[in-house]
């Protein structure tokens, strides 16, 4: 051999490792000790508003501190989720009342039950031509209301403070 002392890394060994050749590091670092996360972007992209370093909320990637764009969006944020929620409650509020009123109309009138139209019972027909064209029209109308919320959440967001 030459006489130059071999480094641990040149013989296959991987720095802070206990065993040559392992990548296993001797200690695992503690929970309080991990790195900081970093938000990585593409080039000519910004990160997410609200977001900073380690994934915290309401601050900036600089740390600064001047988060008032963040906070107006998260309130932006958090309105065009109410008024989604509130839309879904009156919607399915709306077709389970005339689902039950069909019911009613179905238990208060028996003779539906006993009268056939071309041999099929006339509930079938009320449940066919009534009711399921129903769910298509709650379905149609809360993705209508949805996609108005959203564009003026946009036009909002666009907009800015």
């Amino acid at each position: 051999m030459s006489g130059i002392p071999r480094s641990p890394v040149s013989d296959g060994a991987v720095p802070g490792s206990a065993v040559p050749g392992s990548a296993i590091p001797d200690s695992a670092p503690a929970a309080d000790q991990r790195p900081q996360r970093v938000r990585v972007t593409a080039p000519g992209s910004r990160a997410a508003p609200g977001t900073g370093p380690a994934g915290t909320r309401g601050e900036n990637a600089a740390g600064s501190g001047a988060d008032a764009p963040s906070q107006v969006a998260e309130v932006y944020v958090r309105s065009l989720i109410r008024s989604q929620l509130r839309l879904a409650l009156v919607v399915a509020f709306g077709f389970l009342v005339s689902l039950a009123a069909f019911a009613l109309v179905l238990r208060l009138t028996p003779e539906l039950e006993a009268e056939r139209w071309f041999g099929v019972p006339v509930a079938w027909l009320l449940l066919a031509f009534g009711v399921y064209p129903m769910i298509g029209l709650s379905a149609w109308l809360y993705v209508w209301a949805a996609g108005r919320n959203e564009a003026r959440y946009t036009a909002l967001a666009e907009e800015g403070p």
